[in-house]
Protein backbone atom coordinates (compact mmCIF):
# COMPACT_ATOMS: atom_id res chain seq x y z
CA UNK A 1 0.00 0.00 0.00
CA UNK A 2 1.01 3.65 -0.20
CA UNK A 3 2.23 5.42 2.92
CA UNK A 4 -0.22 8.10 4.07
CA UNK A 5 2.33 10.89 3.65
CA UNK A 6 2.26 10.24 -0.10
CA UNK A 7 -1.55 10.34 -0.37
CA UNK A 8 -2.21 14.02 0.40
CA UNK A 9 -5.98 14.48 0.85
CA UNK A 10 -6.53 11.06 -0.76
CA UNK A 11 -5.53 8.48 1.86
CA UNK A 12 -8.94 6.79 1.81
CA UNK A 13 -9.25 6.84 -1.97
CA UNK A 14 -5.77 5.40 -2.53
CA UNK A 15 -6.40 2.62 -0.01
CA UNK A 16 -9.79 1.89 -1.58
CA UNK A 17 -8.51 1.34 -5.12
CA UNK A 18 -5.61 -0.77 -3.85
CA UNK A 19 -7.94 -3.00 -1.82
CA UNK A 20 -10.46 -3.18 -4.67
CA UNK A 21 -7.73 -4.36 -7.06
CA UNK A 22 -6.60 -6.95 -4.49
CA UNK A 23 -10.19 -8.20 -4.15
CA UNK A 24 -10.54 -8.51 -7.94
CA UNK A 25 -7.35 -10.59 -8.06
CA UNK A 26 -8.62 -12.84 -5.25
CA UNK A 27 -11.88 -13.36 -7.17
CA UNK A 28 -9.75 -14.56 -10.09
CA UNK A 29 -7.96 -17.17 -7.98
CA UNK A 30 -4.89 -15.26 -6.79
CA UNK A 31 -3.48 -15.42 -3.30
CA UNK A 32 -2.87 -11.82 -2.23
CA UNK A 33 -0.85 -10.71 0.79
CA UNK A 34 -1.20 -7.00 1.65
CA UNK A 35 1.68 -5.04 3.20
CA UNK A 36 1.82 -1.46 4.36
CA UNK A 37 4.67 0.43 2.74
CA UNK A 38 6.61 0.26 6.02
CA UNK A 39 6.00 -3.49 6.33
CA UNK A 40 7.22 -3.93 2.76
CA UNK A 41 10.44 -2.08 3.58
CA UNK A 42 10.98 -4.05 6.79
CA UNK A 43 10.17 -7.54 5.40
CA UNK A 44 12.00 -10.18 3.43
CA UNK A 45 9.64 -10.19 0.45
CA UNK A 46 9.34 -13.68 -1.04
CA UNK A 47 6.38 -13.15 -3.36
CA UNK A 48 7.29 -13.44 -7.04
CA UNK A 49 4.72 -10.84 -8.16
CA UNK A 50 4.56 -7.44 -6.46
CA UNK A 51 1.67 -5.04 -7.09
CA UNK A 52 2.38 -1.73 -5.42
CA UNK A 53 1.48 1.93 -4.93
CA UNK A 54 4.84 2.75 -3.28
CA UNK A 55 6.29 6.26 -3.22
CA UNK A 56 8.99 6.29 -0.52
CA UNK A 57 12.53 6.37 -1.88
CA UNK A 58 13.47 3.32 0.23
CA UNK A 59 10.51 1.42 -1.23
CA UNK A 60 11.36 2.42 -4.79
CA UNK A 61 14.97 1.29 -4.36
CA UNK A 62 13.75 -2.05 -3.02
CA UNK A 63 11.29 -2.47 -5.90
CA UNK A 64 14.05 -1.80 -8.44
CA UNK A 65 16.34 -4.31 -6.73
CA UNK A 66 13.62 -7.00 -6.70
CA UNK A 67 12.71 -6.31 -10.33
CA UNK A 68 16.33 -6.44 -11.42
CA UNK A 69 16.59 -9.85 -9.73
CA UNK A 70 13.69 -11.23 -11.77
CA UNK A 71 10.49 -10.43 -9.86
CA UNK A 72 7.46 -9.06 -11.69
CA UNK A 73 6.82 -5.58 -10.26
CA UNK A 74 3.74 -3.48 -11.17
CA UNK A 75 4.17 -0.52 -11.31
CA UNK A 76 7.89 -0.82 -11.97
CA UNK A 77 10.14 1.01 -9.53
CA UNK A 78 11.88 2.48 -12.58
CA UNK A 79 8.50 3.76 -13.79
CA UNK A 80 7.66 5.31 -10.42
CA UNK A 81 10.98 7.17 -10.54
CA UNK A 82 10.16 8.32 -14.07
CA UNK A 83 7.04 10.04 -12.75
CA UNK A 84 9.01 12.42 -10.55
CA UNK A 85 8.53 15.85 -12.05
CA UNK A 86 11.84 16.73 -13.72
CA UNK A 87 12.42 13.24 -15.06
CA UNK A 88 8.83 13.06 -16.34
CA UNK A 89 9.21 16.42 -18.09
CA UNK A 90 12.43 15.40 -19.82
CA UNK A 91 11.03 12.02 -20.92
CA UNK A 92 7.74 13.34 -22.29
CA UNK A 93 9.32 16.26 -24.15
CA UNK A 94 12.08 14.07 -25.58
CA UNK A 95 9.53 11.62 -26.97
CA UNK A 96 7.19 14.14 -28.57
CA UNK A 97 4.32 13.77 -26.10
CA UNK A 98 2.30 17.02 -26.13
CA UNK A 99 3.45 18.84 -22.98
CA UNK A 100 3.75 22.53 -22.01
CA UNK A 101 6.88 24.58 -22.66
CA UNK A 102 9.03 24.10 -19.57
CA UNK A 103 12.18 25.28 -17.83
CA UNK A 104 14.10 23.04 -15.43
CA UNK A 105 16.04 25.15 -12.96
CA UNK A 106 17.94 25.30 -9.70
CA UNK A 107 15.82 26.97 -7.06
CA UNK A 108 18.58 29.44 -6.12
CA UNK A 109 18.67 30.87 -9.66
CA UNK A 110 17.34 34.21 -10.87
CA UNK A 111 15.01 32.97 -13.61
CA UNK A 112 13.28 36.22 -14.53
CA UNK A 113 15.36 36.76 -17.65
CA UNK A 114 14.87 33.18 -18.83
CA UNK A 115 11.12 33.42 -18.26
CA UNK A 116 10.90 36.65 -20.26
CA UNK A 117 13.01 35.21 -23.07
CA UNK A 118 10.76 32.12 -23.20
CA UNK A 119 7.67 34.34 -23.31
CA UNK A 120 6.25 33.08 -20.01
CA UNK A 121 3.77 35.22 -18.07
CA UNK A 122 1.63 33.11 -15.77
CA UNK A 123 3.18 29.74 -14.99
CA UNK A 124 3.31 26.77 -12.62
CA UNK A 125 6.30 25.94 -10.43
CA UNK A 126 6.58 22.31 -9.28
CA UNK A 127 9.23 20.57 -7.21
CA UNK A 128 11.45 18.70 -9.59
CA UNK A 129 13.02 16.07 -7.38
CA UNK A 130 10.04 14.04 -6.24
CA UNK A 131 6.27 13.59 -6.20
CA UNK A 132 4.17 16.35 -4.65
CA UNK A 133 3.57 15.73 -0.94
CA UNK A 134 2.21 19.13 0.09
CA UNK A 135 0.08 21.81 -1.54
CA UNK A 136 3.17 24.05 -1.63
CA UNK A 137 4.98 21.57 -3.90
CA UNK A 138 2.87 22.90 -6.80
CA UNK A 139 2.43 26.68 -7.12
CA UNK A 140 0.51 28.81 -9.60
CA UNK A 141 2.25 32.12 -10.33
CA UNK A 142 0.43 35.01 -12.00
CA UNK A 143 3.53 36.85 -13.22
CA UNK A 144 7.31 36.59 -13.42
CA UNK A 145 8.13 38.41 -10.19
CA UNK A 146 5.82 36.13 -8.23
CA UNK A 147 7.47 33.12 -9.89
CA UNK A 148 10.88 34.31 -8.71
CA UNK A 149 9.62 34.73 -5.14
CA UNK A 150 8.02 31.28 -5.13
CA UNK A 151 11.16 29.67 -6.53
CA UNK A 152 13.22 31.10 -3.67
CA UNK A 153 10.65 29.79 -1.19
CA UNK A 154 11.31 26.34 -2.63
CA UNK A 155 15.03 26.89 -2.08
CA UNK A 156 14.45 27.85 1.57
CA UNK A 157 12.36 24.70 2.00
CA UNK A 158 15.34 22.61 0.90
CA UNK A 159 14.06 21.79 -2.60
CA UNK A 160 17.01 22.17 -4.97
CA UNK A 161 15.36 21.64 -8.38
CA UNK A 162 12.09 22.82 -9.88
CA UNK A 163 10.16 22.59 -13.13
CA UNK A 164 8.43 25.71 -14.44
CA UNK A 165 5.56 24.99 -16.86
CA UNK A 166 3.88 27.60 -19.03
CA UNK A 167 0.26 28.07 -17.87
CA UNK A 168 -2.18 26.77 -20.47
CA UNK A 169 -5.65 28.23 -20.98
CA UNK A 170 -8.45 25.75 -21.62
CA UNK A 171 -10.48 22.93 -20.09
CA UNK A 172 -8.77 20.91 -17.38
CA UNK A 173 -9.37 17.18 -17.88
CA UNK A 174 -8.32 14.40 -15.50
CA UNK A 175 -7.81 10.87 -16.84
CA UNK A 176 -7.18 7.32 -15.62
CA UNK A 177 -5.92 4.39 -17.65
CA UNK A 178 -4.49 0.87 -17.49
CA UNK A 179 -1.99 -0.34 -20.08
CA UNK A 180 -3.18 -3.04 -22.46
CA UNK A 181 -6.82 -2.61 -21.43
CA UNK A 182 -9.67 -0.82 -23.21
CA UNK A 183 -10.50 0.98 -19.96
CA UNK A 184 -9.94 4.76 -20.07
CA UNK A 185 -11.87 7.27 -17.96
CA UNK A 186 -11.78 11.05 -18.25
CA UNK A 187 -13.78 13.85 -16.65
CA UNK A 188 -13.73 17.54 -15.70
CA UNK A 189 -12.50 17.64 -12.08
CA UNK A 190 -13.63 21.22 -11.37
CA UNK A 191 -17.18 20.51 -12.55
CA UNK A 192 -17.41 17.34 -10.46
CA UNK A 193 -15.84 18.81 -7.32
CA UNK A 194 -12.87 16.45 -7.47
CA UNK A 195 -9.83 18.15 -5.98
CA UNK A 196 -6.56 17.46 -4.18
CA UNK A 197 -5.23 20.98 -3.61
CA UNK A 198 -7.93 23.20 -5.13
CA UNK A 199 -5.85 24.25 -8.13
CA UNK A 200 -8.64 23.20 -10.48
CA UNK A 201 -10.15 26.63 -9.80
CA UNK A 202 -7.36 28.32 -11.79
CA UNK A 203 -8.79 27.04 -15.08
CA UNK A 204 -12.30 26.98 -13.63
CA UNK A 205 -15.51 25.52 -14.99
CA UNK A 206 -15.09 23.64 -18.23
CA UNK A 207 -16.39 25.02 -21.50
CA UNK A 208 -16.93 21.54 -22.90
CA UNK A 209 -14.50 22.12 -25.76
CA UNK A 210 -14.83 19.18 -28.18
CA UNK A 211 -11.73 16.96 -28.43
CA UNK A 212 -10.76 13.50 -29.66
CA UNK A 213 -10.95 11.25 -26.56
CA UNK A 214 -9.58 8.28 -28.52
CA UNK A 215 -6.53 10.32 -29.49
CA UNK A 216 -6.04 11.33 -25.85
CA UNK A 217 -6.25 7.67 -24.80
CA UNK A 218 -3.72 6.66 -27.46
CA UNK A 219 -1.34 9.45 -26.40
CA UNK A 220 -1.65 8.49 -22.72
CA UNK A 221 -1.04 4.84 -23.57
CA UNK A 222 2.09 5.79 -25.49
CA UNK A 223 3.25 7.92 -22.57
CA UNK A 224 2.63 5.00 -20.19
CA UNK A 225 4.80 2.72 -22.32
CA UNK A 226 7.57 5.32 -22.53
CA UNK A 227 7.42 5.98 -18.78
CA UNK A 228 7.25 2.24 -17.94
CA UNK A 229 4.02 2.63 -15.94
CA UNK A 230 1.12 0.20 -16.45
CA UNK A 231 -1.40 1.78 -14.03
CA UNK A 232 -1.54 5.50 -14.61
CA UNK A 233 -3.46 8.75 -14.50
CA UNK A 234 -2.92 12.43 -14.91
CA UNK A 235 -4.21 15.75 -16.15
CA UNK A 236 -4.31 17.57 -19.45
CA UNK A 237 -5.53 20.87 -20.84
CA UNK A 238 -7.85 21.01 -23.85
CA UNK A 239 -7.18 24.15 -25.91
CA UNK A 240 -9.83 26.12 -27.78
CA UNK A 241 -8.97 24.29 -31.02
CA UNK A 242 -9.46 20.85 -29.40
CA UNK A 243 -5.76 20.04 -29.15
CA UNK A 244 -4.46 18.80 -25.80
CA UNK A 245 -1.30 18.82 -23.74
CA UNK A 246 -0.58 16.55 -20.79
CA UNK A 247 0.39 18.61 -17.74
CA UNK A 248 0.83 15.77 -15.24
CA UNK A 249 1.33 12.00 -15.46
CA UNK A 250 1.17 9.82 -12.34
CA UNK A 251 1.89 6.24 -11.35
CA UNK A 252 -1.29 4.69 -9.94
CA UNK A 253 -3.61 7.53 -8.85
CA UNK A 254 -6.82 7.11 -6.85
CA UNK A 255 -9.31 6.14 -9.63
CA UNK A 256 -11.89 7.62 -7.23
CA UNK A 257 -14.65 8.35 -9.80
CA UNK A 258 -14.26 4.97 -11.54
CA UNK A 259 -12.98 2.59 -8.86
CA UNK A 260 -15.17 -0.39 -9.76
CA UNK A 261 -14.24 -0.38 -13.45
CA UNK A 262 -10.64 0.60 -12.76
CA UNK A 263 -10.03 -2.22 -10.28
CA UNK A 264 -11.27 -4.80 -12.80
CA UNK A 265 -8.97 -3.39 -15.49
CA UNK A 266 -6.02 -3.42 -13.07
CA UNK A 267 -6.65 -7.07 -12.17
CA UNK A 268 -6.86 -8.06 -15.85
CA UNK A 269 -3.66 -6.12 -16.57
CA UNK A 270 -1.84 -7.90 -13.73
CA UNK A 271 -2.99 -11.37 -14.83
CA UNK A 272 -1.99 -10.67 -18.43
CA UNK A 273 1.43 -9.47 -17.23
CA UNK A 274 1.85 -12.63 -15.12
CA UNK A 275 1.07 -14.86 -18.12
CA UNK A 276 3.60 -13.02 -20.29
CA UNK A 277 6.21 -13.04 -17.49
CA UNK A 278 5.85 -16.79 -16.96
CA UNK A 279 6.04 -17.46 -20.69
CA UNK A 280 9.28 -15.50 -20.96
Amino acid sequence: MRAGAYSPNHIGNDAAIFNAAADQLRKRGCEVVVYSEQQFNDSDIREEVILNMCREQESISKLISLEDRGRLVINSGHGIQNCTRERMTRILLANGIPYPDSLMVNTNEDVRGALREAGFTSCWIKRGDFHAMHKEDVSYCRHIEEAQDVLHEYFYRGIKRAVINRHLVGDLVKFYGVSGQPFFHWFYPYDEGHSKYGYEAVNGKSQGIPFDADALHATCQRAAEIMDVRIYGGDCIIAADGSFQIIDFNDWPSFAPCRAEGSVAIAKCVLKAIREWKKN
